[in-house]
């Protein structure tokens, strides 16, 4: 079968792979429909490298049942499906409280099990979540990362009528503009110093966009807020440098979450620090997508909303593309030839340049 697999940095193959078979009762074969490219492939293509040497890489999925093993009851080929890509032990005591996002031995195919770019995936039924007629398979490749934005808001205090910052608008961003909303923020502020994702974040219902290239991006909020900030501020870009900056965003008391990763050191300057101190903030980071019972409350809502249109992923993605324009397609993202914001690859389709 057609895939893309992760051989080393910025080494990323497409070539033929084996198909997974059906080796247990609860095995569940899918076809890939459509895949989405993550932030955190994007930097583990870039200076990372693959957990295991040519392991087929991606997670973020949506497909048809292609074949089921006879232990599996709920769904039958033919159904269309979302799948959740993250493994937790089940053993370790986080696991044991119900934890699962905290397991000691968390992992998600592509890393160290064949991921989602290729045309089909193996998982176990535990992991596959049937989808309603009306969300499509463009849609639902982004329910793993609409549940990694919900499993961050499930861990807040925010409560109806509050302000929320989101500091970067790529995919997390986007979707974190969204769940503001469901979550009944009042007015939502998004960052960014791309004019274009701005415009993204207004027409998915960010109230006020804010470029930080502009003028510092508390000194703008600020304005806004008659000088006391936010309830809540996203950390969403993933950066060293905003990693830094989200702390000047809240109010007294306000609460940080962080959702980016930006893998790299982060130096925080006295101004920005103290804010965390000074204002008593309560600072949070989120990790992953699940909780318990497995995979979550975060999968279920995301699929209810994008059923219901609270969750609009469409404005989103930017590009649609064959699987074996993969290397290029990663190769132009990092040496940022590619503006975009979410890429899908569809495993079916035809290269056609």
């Amino acid at each position: 079968m057609k895939s893309l697999n992760l051989y080393n940095e910025q080494d990323i193959r497409f070539e033929n792979s084996s198909e997974p078979v059906i080796e247990n009762e609860e095995d569940v074969i899918i076809k890939v429909k459509a895949v989405g490219i993550c932030g955190s492939d994007i930097s583990r293509y870039r200076k990372l490298g693959p957990y295991v040497p040519g392991m087929t890489f991606g997670h973020e999925f949506a497909g048809e049942v292609a074949e089921v093993g006879s232990g599996v009851k709920h769904i039958q080929v033919g159904d269309r499906v979302a799948g959740c890509p993250t493994f937790h032990c089940g053993e370790c005591e986080n696991c044991q409280k119900g934890e699962l996002a905290r397991c000691a031995k968390l992992t998600v195919i592509g890393a160290r099990s064949p991921g989602a770019y290729a045309e089909f995936v193996k998982l176990p039924k535990s992991h596959i979540i049937p989808l309603p007629d009306n969300v499509d398979y463009d849609t639902a490749a982004l329910v793993e990362p609409s549940s990694v934005v919900a499993h961050g808001f499930y861990r807040t205090s925010i409560k109806p009528g509050a302000d929320v910052a989101v500091m970067g608008c790529g995919s997390i961003g986007l979707l974190a503009v969204q769940w503001a909303k469901i979550f009944g923020a009042k007015r939502v502020f998004a960052i960014d110093i791309d004019v274009a994702k701005l415009e993204i974040a207004r027409e998915l219902g960010a109230d006020i966009g804010i470029n930080s290239l502009e003028k510092p991006a508390h000194e703008q909020l600020m304005a806004y807020t008659n000088g006391n900030g936010v309830d809540l501020a996203i950390e969403s870009a993933g950066s060293p440098v905003t990693s830094s900056q989200v702390f000047a965003l809240p109010k007294k008391g306000g609460e940080v979450v962080f959702m980016g990763i930006p893998y790299a050191d982060i130096n925080i300057e006295r101004f920005y620090f103290e804010k965390i101190v000074r204002n008593e903030l309560r600072v949070l980071g989120s990790w992953n997508a699940i909780s318990s019972p497995f995979p979550g409350e975060e999968w279920r809502s995301s699929i209810h909303y994008m059923s219901t249109g609270g969750i609009n992923v469409k404005p989103m993605i930017s590009h649609r593309l064959s699987l074996e324009e993969g290397p290029e397609t990663f190769d132009s993202i990092i040496n940022k030839r590619l503006l975009y914001s979410k890429v899908l690859f569809y495993p079916e389709k035809e290269k056609t340049r």
